[in-house]
């Protein structure tokens, strides 16, 4: 990984990192925004704006996506690792 892509996965917010994380975890399950709205019990338009970082969700939020996704909810929140790093 080159440096200007480490820095900008370090300087990510946590805003973002959760969209990332939210996002790639959703599609590797298979889940559509829609499918993954309705078993967390949220609207469809939320999931978006979560994962476009245009509202941050609340830790009870965070709690449900993780359960749907079958992971930690700490694992919504973590930075990604430079695999060189690791």
């Amino acid at each position: 990984m080159e440096f200007s892509t480490r820095r900008f996965l370090s300087e990510m917010g946590i805003r973002e990192v959760f969209a990332q994380n939210l996002k790639s975890l959703r599609q590797a399950r298979g889940l559509s925004q829609e499918e993954l709205a309705h078993r967390a019990e949220v609207d469809r338009t939320y999931i978006s704006s979560l994962e476009r970082c245009i509202y941050g969700a609340s830790i009870d939020v965070v709690d449900r996506l993780a359960k749907v996704l079958d992971v930690d909810s700490a694992d919504l929140l973590k930075r990604p690792v430079d695999a060189r790093e690791a």
